[in-house]
């Protein structure tokens, strides 16, 4: 790599100390225009790679060769507004869903809350959508999560397939999140999520933040035995007046 890319593209990189072993290399903020329902909405997308303890910029740059990184996702973050400095700020911690961020699956309600999510973030004014590369299937991954899927489908709810499967309910890890997003805001912030043991759980890790924020919605006959499960097993609490479940 020519050493003039490399110093263009350091200035735009940050090492944020992660554990003992290990640090995160956050590349961004990028100028990402998204097409949001009819309007064009410019957020500041930034990505993140666990990287070795001593590792320096440059040479991260230069290992990018090596390292296959299209065999794996990799998470990221969409900020918006004045996210460092303005009050009552929203965050959500979006788990990927393959089938229903990208395809649209009725199964399952995150393809909707992602959007919903970014909708919020806008109208509030500033906040910032992370994106959680390896949590698909509350962590058990893609593959993993179709046999989940052939389960549920001779009655198994979405807690007892993964049981099934020899792994646990929940998987998920947010301590890399956590460390960006103390980087990119000192400042507490308001969670968007159905679950107040989410919230409980990522303040026990270092989030600053005081309450939830529901975001119930596209209930259907496809997802409705998902939904009850996630009340009845996980302790999402539904927003009343908004929906039954």
């Amino acid at each position: 790599m020519d050493q003039n890319i490399i110093d263009l593209l350091q200035d735009k990189m940050e090492i944020i100390a992660f554990n003992e072993e290990q640090n995160l290399s956050l590349v961004g903020p990028v100028k990402l225009p998204v097409q949001l329902d009819d309007q064009v909405v410019t957020f500041q997308w930034y990505t993140w790679l666990p990287i070795n303890k001593n590792e320096t910029k440059e040479e991260v740059l230069r290992s990018l060769p090596a390292l296959d990184l299209a065999d794996y996702q990799q998470s990221s973050v969409l900020v918006y507004g004045d996210f460092a400095s303005e009050e009552n700020a929203l965050i959500r911690m979006h788990s990927i869903c393959h089938t229903g961020d990208i395809f649209g699956s009725k199964r399952c309600d995150c393809g909707y809350q992602l959007k919903e999510s970014m909708r919020m973030i806008v109208e509030n004014g500033n906040g910032a959508l992370f994106y959680l590369a390896n949590h698909e299937g509350r962590g058990i991954g893609l593959f993993t999560k179709s046999l989940a899927y052939l389960l549920q489908e001779n009655g198994f709810d979405t807690v007892e397939a993964n049981l099934a499967l020899d792994f646990p309910d929940d998987l998920r890890s947010y301590e890399a999140p956590l460390k960006v997003l103390q980087f990119l805001r000192q400042k507490p912030v308001k969670l968007i999520t159905n679950n107040p043991k989410k919230l409980e759980a990522l303040k026990k890790l270092g989030l600053t933040a005081e309450e939830n924020v529901p975001l119930w919605g596209d209930v259907s006959s496809y997802n409705e035995n998902y939904l009850k499960t996630k009340v009845n097993k996980s302790g999402h609490i539904p927003l009343k007046n908004t929906v039954t479940i």
